[in-house]
């Protein structure tokens, strides 16, 4: 069959083939809907697709150490939308706003105010590998309004949580490191823009949050303060100040029912977090103490204080207990003594400046039904679990086994409300699920943009019951891709942890469902590996496990094979009662769990899913959605 005339011209098949091509780019840019050009600032009418959510937001934090930059945001659920209103104190010729995996300045998601010299213009854009920034062909971030104050200038616009763009980041439960940046020069065009090249910082948020009112106090609410003595803070970037607080002589048992940050004005920028410890009830007298955590001749019995009463990060809310529960404090079987820990961060070296920040305990002589309590879950503090060195992933799970909770559980179980993830230097991901009958049920906690320098008690959405018979199961992802030897497990900062310290009720004697790889096998691995590395010089049993490590030559052999034994071995589970004394029972040599079924990974609507949260319509505090 002949396809075309003879008698057919050039020009015509030419005019044919540029008409359908102009067809197929006319069906492409119909299809397509997002809009693919910057918005010119000035000619913004204020008509947002939607009303605007109800000001002031509700979450906020300083970006930068000086306080320039100040962002806030509200959340719909219903939409599966964040709110961002960003405040510049003082605007030059724009500024940058984004998220990456861990605070990088390349292959990060961004949206950016510029000047051009005659116009100033608010788009969605991105960066290279190489930090430099092109506009996104898919505009996602929504400018609603852009208005000029007396403290300052702000934007307001908006972003799903998900937008099917590749290069943008997905906004999930866990912490997002949110990367700014100042323009002090006029951009002709964004591509001039490299991120290397201009003033930028990171902030650590947590962006999603529970969507539930506070609840209303007892009449009978009393507070008290554990903060700081009016402290210098060093002119050094890094500092943790540590303080040792007494209570009141024979005071009764107490319920605290709430909890807030006391931040001194004008350290809101510096003042990064700050937890409250209880003392260990078998340590009698804890000496009077100010100063640096890290000094090596603080008195040795501030290392008792380990019992976390209170957390708090930049950004972080007022923690409330559970109108059945609060957390006992005074009485018998207490410490009298607390240790507060505040972390200033001050990378600009201020000196002079004093700080009494701290926190505020809100709490009540009328007990509640339920104590309160905090269990650890996760890896014992011991070497005998490590991570390879040079890893880009490895992980690790510790377990908190059927037979202890079946042990040390009530028959209704206890309640799940809040948990405070933990990991040093290494951590890169933390994740707490429920297994029941072999099937992963729900997950308690999980954070994959971990990290240990943002570490906050974290409220869940809701409330998770743990049945005896059921199994918790914390892992931990690290990268050791900057370290040469092997990580061991440990208190020291260079060495690791994997902990899950959830807050539940109502409180039982189990407080910590712990568990480390068995001994035994760990030295069938060890006199394995050397056999196969033909090392005639193995002295295993003969030193102490970190050394049996360090002695071994680290390949991907090596490595796989003691990431299969941390997943096959039999394990020795720490079932403790609050006395540090096992439960009854035999507690090593056991089986790791067996999981038949995992949890799928929730779908975002643009993936043709439904919505990954079952949150009630509306914003975030009971605004308008």
């Amino acid at each position: 069959m002949r396809i075309f005339n003879k008698n057919l011209r050039l020009q015509d098949v030419t005019i044919m083939y540029f008409t359908a091509l102009a067809t197929l780019m006319v069906i492409l840019v119909s299809s397509y809907q997002a809009p693919s050009t910057a918005v010119e600032v000035s000619s913004l009418k204020s008509t947002p697709s939607s009303p605007l959510p109800p000001l002031p937001m509700p979450f906020r934090v300083p970006l930068d150490p000086r306080g320039e930059l100040q962002l806030a945001w509200n959340i719909s659920y219903a939409e599966q939308e964040v709110y961002m209103e960003l405040r510049v104190a003082e605007l030059r010729r724009g500024v940058v706003l984004g998220m990456s995996d861990r605070g990088e300045l390349t292959n990060a998601d961004l949206v950016v105010l510029w000047d051009s010299g005659t116009k100033s213009f608010f788009g969605d854009a991105w960066s290279d590998s190489e930090g430099n920034v092109s506009l996104d062909s898919q505009q996602d971030y929504e400018l609603i309004e852009a208005t000029q104050k007396p403290d300052g200038f702000y934007l307001l616009f908006k972003r799903p949580f998900s937008t099917c763009d590749p290069r943008d980041y997905l906004i999930e439960e866990g912490t997002v490191h949110v990367i700014y940046g100042f323009l002090d020069q006029p951009l002709t065009s964004l591509e001039q823009l490299n991120l290397s090249r201009i003033h930028t910082g990171v902030q650590r948020v947590l962006m999603l949050r529970p969507d539930t009112p506070s609840p209303t106090l007892p009449p009978d609410v009393r507070t008290l303060e554990v903060v700081a003595p009016n402290v210098t803070i060093p002119n050094q970037e890094t500092t943790y100040w540590c303080f040792i607080r007494k209570l009141p002589e024979n005071m009764p048992k107490n319920h605290i029912v709430m909890y807030e940050s006391v931040i001194t004005t004008g350290n809101e920028a510096i003042v990064h977090h700050i937890e409250v410890f209880e003392c260990s009830p078998d340590v009698r007298n804890v000496p009077e103490y100010s100063g640096s955590c890290d000094d090596k001749m603080k008195p040795g019995k501030l290392n008792s204080c380990r019992h976390v009463l209170a957390a708090w990060a930049m950004g972080a809310e007022a923690f409330y207990y559970p109108p059945d529960a609060g957390l006992p404090m005074g009485g018998p079987g207490s410490s009298r003594f607390l240790r507060l820990e505040v972390h200033y961060h001050n990378p600009l070296l201020i000196s002079g400046r004093s700080d009494s920040s701290g926190i505020r305990l809100y709490y009540t002589p009328s007990l509640r039904r339920y104590d309160a309590g905090i269990m650890e879950l996760g890896l014992v503090y011991t070497p005998i679990m490590a991570i390879p060195p040079k890893q880009h992933t490895f992980y690790l799970s510790g377990y908190c086994s059927s037979k202890c909770t079946q042990t040390a559980l009530p028959p209704g179980g206890i309640y799940i409300f809040a948990s405070q993830l933990h990991t040093h230097l290494a951590g890169r991901g933390v994740r707490t699920v429920l297994v029941r009958g072999g099937k992963e049920l729900e997950v308690v906690q999980e954070d994959q943009h971990f990290s240990t320098h943002y570490q906050t008690i974290r409220v869940l959405r809701k409330m998770v019951n743990v049945l005896p018979g059921d199994v918790l199961i914390t892992k931990c992802t690290y990268n050791t891709e900057d370290r040469s030897k092997p990580t061991v497990g440990g208190f020291g900062i260079m060495e690791e942890m994997c902990v899950n310290y959830i807050h539940y009720y109502p409180r039982t004697q189990l407080e910590l469902c712990k568990s480390h790889v068995d001994a035994g096998y760990l030295q069938k691995y060890f006199s394995f590996i050397n056999r196969f590395q033909e090392n005639d010089q193995c002295v295993c049993g003969e030193v102490d496990v970190t050394e049996q490590y360090s002695q071994l030559q680290w390949d991907t052999f090596t490595g796989e094979v003691l990431d299969s034994l941390y997943n096959t071995a039999p394990f020795s589970m720490h079932c403790n009662q609050s006395t540090a004394q096992l439960f009854p029972g035999e507690w090593d040599k056991q089986p790791v769990p067996a999981v038949t079924s995992v949890l799928e990974k929730p779908r975002y609507p643009c993936e043709g899913g439904a919505s990954p949260t079952s949150q009630p319509m509306g914003l975030a505090r009971g605004g308008a959605a």
